[in-house]
């Protein structure tokens, strides 16, 4: 087998060339996800696929958040009805433990739910950081991102200021850190609470039920919403993740207008 011959200058000037041509792009977004776990995930796939321009924030070199592991590191997700219906629909592939009870592959999972997103045409900033948000009129119009890495540098050589993308509607998906959230709450914009215990047959119904704008132009999904509301967590199954980021999706194009 014979490859191409390619310089060494022209593989980087490729990527360099690509990567601020469509970053370049999305300065300006309809919606900036920030976090790429499931509820981020179907929200940008489902965002994108209706049409609008999105942004898609992971502090992680990978997507999926807590997808890959499941609970106590056993790679098998589960999923009460009727989360098997969502599967279905992104080509998932699970089965029935119990009446009510899916289980799936988390690899395999993650790589399909990943691969419809991207398909989708969301743009994804990996190992970015999200520093702080952009706030302006009294509502958030952006976030202020940094490489991740910079975070875990010594503070006499990380003087490296962060930059800012905007957009009309910021969804927070981080999980339980709710970072975005707490940049308000820090300032005394906003008032959160903390998850509570362990309770899944109430989490994930009020999960879903309270996904939604929080502050003007921030929705928050998946357990973001435990963090601010003080929701029950729920552990390691998933249905609300996936149908929390559909409803934060579905708050966000009513908000922008079709």
């Amino acid at each position: 087998m014979k490859f191409s011959k390619v310089s060494e200058a022209e593989i980087t000037g490729a990527m360099a060339q690509d990567f601020y041509s469509w970053f370049s792009q999305h300065l300006k977004n309809d919606v900036i996800v920030i976090g790429g776990g499931p509820s981020g995930l179907v929200a940008a796939h489902d965002l994108s696929k209706a049409g609008k321009k999105v942004l898609l924030i992971e502090s992680n070199n990978y997507l999926g958040g807590g997808f890959w592991t499941g609970g106590y590191l056993m790679n098998t997700l589960t999923f009460r009805s009727p989360g098997e219906q969502l599967l279905k629909e992104f080509g998932i592939p699970c089965k029935e433990a119990s009446k009510g009870l899916f289980i799936g592959s988390a690899p395999q999972i993650c790589a399909k739910l990943i691969a419809a997103t991207a398909d989708a045409g969301v743009r994804i900033l990996n190992l970015t950081r999200f520093d702080d948000v952009l706030y302006k009129d009294k509502k958030v119009k952006g976030a202020v991102i940094n490489w991740t890495p910079v975070a875990y540098m010594p503070r006499a050589i990380s003087c490296l200021d962060p930059v800012t993308v905007e957009a009309e509607v910021v969804i927070d998906a981080t999980g339980h850190d709710a970072c975005v959230c707490k940049s308000l709450a820090k300032r005394g914009l906003l008032q959160i609470a903390d998850f509570g215990p362990m309770d899944v047959e109430s989490s994930e119904e009020q999960v879903v039920e309270r996904s939604g704008e929080i502050f003007p132009g921030l929705v928050i999904c998946g357990m973001s919403v435990s963090t601010a509301y003080g929701v029950p967590r729920m552990g390691p199954t998933f249905s609300a993740m996936l149908y929390s980021g559909r409803k934060a999706a579905e708050v966000t194009i009513n908000k922008l207008g079709k």
